[in-house]
């Protein structure tokens, strides 16, 4: 292999590496695991690692996870549900439930 490509692939594998790595999921409920969605993120640099979760009461509804712009955490209550933002800037921290 010629330097320079040696040289790229050196710092793609760097810059990767280094990036902060989220969970996608686009449609989640507590008694399953993620069904459509799943996979990872790496986040730019204005990004976070981000999720949303949807309760009815104490009862989880469904969860969004993402690599998200501008995160900013919310908690909204509409209609008898509550709506939980959380942001968070560590490797796959959004993965909880």
């Amino acid at each position: 292999m010629d330097k320079p490509v040696l040289l790229a692939f050196y710092l793609i594998c760097v810059t990767v590496g280094t990036s902060l790595k989220c969970l996608t999921c686009h449609l989640r409920v507590k008694a399953d695991r993620c069904r459509r969605g799943f996979g990872v993120c790496i986040a730019q640099d204005d990004e976070m690692c981000m999720s949303l979760k949807i309760y009815r009461g104490e009862e989880l509804l469904v969860a969004y996870m993402e690599c998200q712009k501008f995160c900013k955490a919310a908690r909204v209550k509409r209609k008898g549900r509550i709506y939980v933002h959380s942001c968070c800037a560590r490797n796959y921290c959004n993965g909880k439930i």
